[in-house]
C-alpha cells in the first residue's frame, strides 16, 4: 500500500548533505551500543531487585546478543528489500518498545523478553553500513564505515562509565528510560534527515535459515552458559552442544543451497572476507568478555583475595580509557589507513589485546595495571574495529558493501555471545556465597589473550590488496 511521505523535500540543488546523515546515524548506533553495556554495573542490583540467580541474571547480556546475531541478517535483508530508512524506523521503535518493557520489569523473565526486543537493534549497522554506501561520495565511504563500526566498542565502553553512576543515583530503570529517550530523538531524525536510498534488492527472507541459525546459537549459548551448573559432563549440556553442531551443520548446508541466504556463504568463501571474519569472530569474543569481567573484578572487596572495593561508579570509570581510545583511533583511522594499510591495522590491534592481557592473566593486583591494560586494548580494539570494515568493503563489489559490512558486524556479535557465556560460566565454576574464585579471573584474563591472538593469526593470512600500503608494512607475514 502506497504512503505519503510528509518528510520535508531534500535541499534545492541535492539530496541530504551526507555529514548530517551521518551524525544522525552516528547517534542512533551510539544508543543501540550503550543498551550492550549500560546495564553490566546493575547486574548485582538486578540480581537482588529482581529475586535471581548469578546464571540467571548473565542472561541480560546474553539474550541482547543473541537476539542481536539473529535479528540483524534478518532485518539487514528486509533493509535492502523494502528501503533502508523504512527499516532503520522500525528498528528504532524496537529499542523503545523494549526499553520501555525493560524499565517497567518486575521480574527477570520480563526483563529477558526486553532484553530479547532490545537486541533486534542489531540491525542498526548492516542498515547504517547501507546508507552510508548508498548516500556518501564514494571517498568518504571507508571513513564513515570505519568511525561507525568504532562506536560499537566506545558505545560500550561508554555504557559502563555512565551505567554506575546512574545506578547510585537514581535508579535501574533509568538505565532503560535514558536509551529510549534518546533512540526517540534519533528515531525522528532519522525520519526528518535520513533520506530513503532509491536502491533496492529484489528478494526474500529466508525464514528457515532464520530458524536454523537461532535453533544453533540458542543450544550452544545455553549449553555453556549451565555447563557450570548442571555440570560439563552432564546429559543435558552434551546434547545441547551435540545439537548446536548438528544444527549448524544443518544451517550452512540451507544457505549454500538458498537463492536467498541470511548470510552469503559464497561472499564468505572470498579469502580476505573469510579470514576478516574469522578474526572479527575472535575479537567479539574479546570486547564483550572485557565489559562482563572488569567491573565485577574492581568491585571485589578486596577481602575475597583479589578486586579493590570500588563502587559502581568509580569502576566504571576506568572503562572510560577504553572508550576514548576507541575513539581516537576512529577519528584518525582514515590518516592511519592510508599510511599502514587496513591489514597492517588489524594485526597490530591484535597484539595490543593479546599483550594487554597476557599482563592481566598473571598480574592484576594494583588497579593502575587495569588502566594500562584497559587504555592499550582500546586502542587495539578500536584500530582493529575499523580496520575490519575497510578490509571487508576492500574484497567486495561495491554493490555488497551493506551486505558484506553488516555480516561482520554480525559475526562479531556472535564471537560477543559466545565469548560473554563462556567467561560468565568460568566465573560462576567453584564460586562461593556467588562470588568467583581469583582463578577464575586470571583463567578469563588468560582465555582473551588467547582469543585476541588467534584474531591477530587471522588478521595475516588476510591476502593484501594489490598497491594498497599493506603490502609494505607488515604484508610479509601474510600469504599473498
Amino acid at each position: 500500500m502506497a504512503t505519503t511521505d510528509q518528510r520535508p523535500p531534500a535541499p534545492a540543488g541535492g539530496r541530504q548533505h551526507y555529514g548530517v546523515t551521518f551524525a544522525v546515524l552516528a547517534m542512533g548506533t551510539l544508543s543501540y551500543t550503550l543498551l550492550q553495556s549500560l546495564v553490566l554495573p546493575a547486574l548485582p542490583t538486578l540480581q537482588r531487585q529482581l529475586h535471581t540467580s548469578e546464571s540467571s541474571v548473565a542472561w541480560v547480556l546474553t539474550a541482547y546478543l543473541l537476539s542481536a546475531s539473529i535479528a540483524t541478517p534478518i532485518l539487514g535483508r528486509l533493509g535492502d528489500i523494502y528501503g533502508k530508512e523504512k527499516m532503520l524506523l522500525v528498528v528504532f521503535a524496537g529499542i523503545i518498545v523494549g526499553s520501555a518493557i525493560g524499565a517497567l520489569a518486575s521480574s527477570m523473565p520480563v526483563m529477558i523478553v526486553a532484553r530479547i526486543v532490545q537486541g533486534t537493534g542489531g540491525a542498526t549497522f548492516p542498515l547504517a553500513f547501507g546508507i552510508v554506501r548508498d548516500e556518501f561520495p564514494p571517498d568518504r565511504v571507508p571513513w564513515g564505515i570505519g568511525l561507525i563500526s568504532t562506536i560499537i566498542g566506545v558505545g560500550g565502553g561508554l555504557g559502563i562509565v555512565l551505567g554506575g553512576p546512574i545506578i547510585e543515583h537514581l535508579s535501574f530503570r533509568w538505565l532503560f528510560w535514558i536509551p529510549l529517550m534518546l533512540t526517540a530523538i534519533s528515531m525522528f531524525a532519522a525520519w526528518r534527515f535520513v533520506p530513503e536510498s532509491p536502491v533496492r534488492a529484489p528478494g526474500r527472507v529466508n525464514y528457515l535459515s532464520a530458524l536454523l541459525l537461532s535453533g544453533w546459537l540458542s543450544a550452544l549459548l545455553v549449553g555453556v552458559s549451565e555447563g557450570s551448573s548442571w555440570g560439563w559432563t552432564s546429559l543435558r549440556v552434551a546434547g545441547l552442544l551435540v545439537a548446536a553442531g548438528v544444527l549448524l551443520l544443518v544451517w550452512i548446508r540451507a544457505e549454500l543451497a538458498s537463492d536467498h541466504p541470511l548470510i552469503d556463504m559464497d561472499m564468505m568463501r572470498i579469502p580476505a572476507v573469510w579470514w576478516t571474519n574469522l578474526s572479527a569472530m575472535l575479537f567479539g569474543v574479546g570486547m564483550y568478555s572485557i565489559i562482563v569481567l572488569i567491573p565485577p573484578f574492581l568491585q571485589s572487596a578486596s577481602s575475597n583475595g583479589y578486586g579493590f572495593g570500588l563502587s559502581p561508579a568509580i569502576s566504571g570509570l576506568f572503562l572510560a580509557p577504553n572508550a576514548g581510545a576507541m575513539l581516537f583511533t576512529g577519528l584518525a583511522i582514515g590518516r592511519l589507513t592510508s599510511r599502514f594499510g587496513s591489514k597492517a591495522l588489524l594485526i597490530v590491534g591484535g597484539l595490543l589485546g593479546a599483550g594487554s592481557f597476557a599482563v592481566l592473566a598473571v598480574s592484576n593486583g594494583h588497579p593502575w595495571e587495569f588502566l594500562v591494560v584497559i587504555s592499550v586494548s582500546g586502542l587495539g580494539i578500536g584500530l582493529a574495529f575499523a580496520a575490519m570494515s575497510n578490509l571487508v568493503v576492500d574484497a567486495v563489489d561495491e554493490t555488497q558493501t551493506g551486505v558484506a559490512t553488516g555480516m561482520n558486524a554480525n559475526i562479531r556479535t556472535i564471537g560477543g555471545a559466545i565469548g560473554s557465556a563462556v567467561v560468565a560460566s568460568i566465573l560462576a565454576s567453584g564460586a562461593h556465597g556467588g562470588i568467583p574464585l581469583h582463578r577464575s579471573y586470571g583463567l578469563s584474563f588468560a582465555i582473551l589473550a588467547l582469543a585476541f591472538l588467534l584474531a591477530t593469526a587471522a588478521a595475516t593470512a588476510v591476502p593484501a590488496r594489490k598497491g594498497s600500503p599493506d603490502q609494505g608494512h607488515l604484508a610479509v607475514l601474510a600469504p599473498t
